[in-house]
């Protein structure tokens, strides 16, 4: 059948409508970020970047050093192993209180919904940061904000795992006369333990990228050690953190690969109905969490005792209320907007060059490459940024694309890989040459999971835009580090409502994007 070339394409107007839309709202976005591609050429900038990149080689070595260093990295590992139980210990009950599962008439708690929102929507960072003000420097501040955080995604995480197997043995109980606990222990986490199990190995990985970076502020480990040594423009010592953590990154996630892969395994025939591996790492789980609690001496059972029950109350009544008025409102305002553009500039940017790097994934130097974008934070690469093209947002997208880059261009990579390849191979068959048949043959087939992952990392990037500011890099994280530096905290507790605000619009929006791509 011969098609008439004369004959209208359907999807022209959406297509001619997204295109005349699509650089309206960038530009202004754009603007707010400050991007000057020129900054990155100028002379004084290549010569201060210069400098400092020459000066991490050799990187240090000597014997003291290498002490403290030590020292740091295991300090890292107690404080997201001491993290990870604390928000263990809190992720159960919420979870509990927020599922619907295991109810003979299931609802949700809305009340417990929203704290979640709360404790997940604020950065790790920034409950480290109050924390330092309130308890001093050191891993409790690390370890209390993991703990509320992480509680928070592993509560919403749990929850949805909890609602997604089959609640068949939970409602047959449930009408023999058990109870809702017994109920959900016998008849729902027997199946959902192997899920739980696996995304409770793939957080602790996480919760050791997030302790380094929590060091920025005062809570312990190699990020403190990494931020004293860039302030003293101390290259080869930042050289020598920079690759213990890059291997202490990838020792953990070849570990966390090698758990979920043996949690997917077929387990041996046992008698547990909980199942003998999930037992086995919740019971290392708690051995390491002891292990960390014991090295670094963390007594979070002191935050109970009158003192300090007495300085977090005149701490948090600071922060209330919070200071509306109009001139700082418009200054928060611009904050907001100045955050939202560093996130999506930073995004965008990312998107680009982590398909760039994903399309030659089988060589091996791209697949080194992106291994080190993505495994220094995004705090390490604003240090960075911020020398290379001067102080505000614009070194705040740099630092977010250049880690975002290797994130996006592993998840791509793996979604080239999984695309239908049918279409493709007719291409080629037919006569089409490599890049045609790859942009209309491959590159549909796998769009939807791009567009997916993207919208993801954007979600997760508003959250680390709003801190960046912590190291001079603009947007919300510079207005509150000044007003917390100043104990101004009723203007710091604007900053943060706006933060948790910000973070549920883009998680809401996020969601409505995707679920328009369906």
């Amino acid at each position: 059948m011969l098609l008439n070339p004369s004959a209208r394409d359907p999807a022209a107007r959406s297509r001619l409508i997204a295109a005349l839309t699509v650089p309206v709202v960038l530009w202004p976005l754009f603007r707010a970020a400050e991007v000057e591609p020129g900054a990155l050429f100028d002379p004084d900038n290549l010569k201060v970047i210069g400098h400092f990149l020459a000066a991490f080689l050799p990187p240090e070595s000597g014997a003291e050093f290498l002490g403290y260093l030590a020292r740091a990295t295991l300090e890292t590992l107690a404080i997201a192993t001491a993290g990870m139980v604390l928000a263990f210990l809190l992720a159960v009950p919420l979870a509990y209180l927020a599922t619907g599962a295991g109810r003979e008439q299931p609802t949700l708690n809305p009340l417990t919904r929203s704290l979640l929102t709360v404790l997940r929507g604020i950065p790790e960072l920034v409950w480290a940061l109050l924390f330092v003000r309130v308890f001093g420097l050191g891993p409790a501040a690390g370890v209390l904000a993991l703990g509320l955080t992480y509680g928070g995604m592993l509560a919403k995480v749990y929850a949805e795992i909890l609602e997604s197997v089959d609640a068949a043995p939970a409602r047959v109980l449930r009408h023999n006369g058990a109870g809702r606990p017994l109920a959900m222990l016998y008849g729902l986490l027997p199946l959902a333990s192997k899920e739980l199990a696996s995304y409770t190995v793939y957080r602790w990985e996480c919760a050791i990228r997030a302790s380094v970076v929590m060091g920025f502020v005062g809570a312990g480990g190699l990020g403190q050690l990494m931020d004293q040594a860039m302030k003293m423009l101390n290259g080869g010592e930042a050289a020598t953190i920079l690759l213990t953590f890059m291997l202490l990154v990838f020792s953990a996630d070849g570990l966390s690969g090698w758990l979920r892969r043996s949690l997917d395994r077929p387990p041996a025939n046992r008698p547990s109905p909980f199942g003998g591996r999930s037992a086995f790492f919740g019971l290392a789980l708690l051995a390491g969490a002891v292990a960390s609690f014991k090295y670094r001496d963390i007594d979070l059972a002191s935050l109970w005792r009158l003192e300090a029950v007495n300085s977090i109350g005149t701490f948090v009544a600071d922060f209330f209320p919070p200071d509306l008025s109009a001139d700082w409102l418009d200054k928060v305002a611009r904050g907001v907007w100045e955050t939202l553009a560093i996130s999506v500039v930073g995004t965008l940017l990312a998107a680009v060059a982590g398909m760039l790097l994903a399309l030659p994934r089988r060589w091996m130097p791209f697949t080194v490459l992106l291994n080190t974008l993505r495994s220094v934070p995004e705090l390490v690469w604003a240090t960075m940024t911020v020398l290379a093209v001067g102080l505000g947002p614009f070194a705040g997208a740099l630092a977010l694309a250049l880690h975002t880059a290797g994130v996006l261009g592993r998840l791509y990579a793996e979604a080239l890989a999984n695309a239908p390849p049918a279409a493709g191979c007719a291409l080629r068959l037919a006569g089409a040459p490599g890049s045609p048949a790859f942009c209309y043959g491959t590159l549909p087939g796998a769009a939807p999971q791009l567009v997916a992952y993207t919208l993801y990392r954007w979600e997760m990037n508003i959250r680390m835009a709003a801190i960046l500011g912590f190291v001079g890099a603009g947007g919300l994280g510079q207005l509150l580090y000044v007003e917390l530096s100043l104990f101004h905290q009723a203007r710091a507790s604007t900053v943060i409502v706006a933060m948790l605000l910000l973070s549920i619009a883009v998680d809401q929006a996020s969601a409505w994007l995707r679920r328009k791509m369906h």
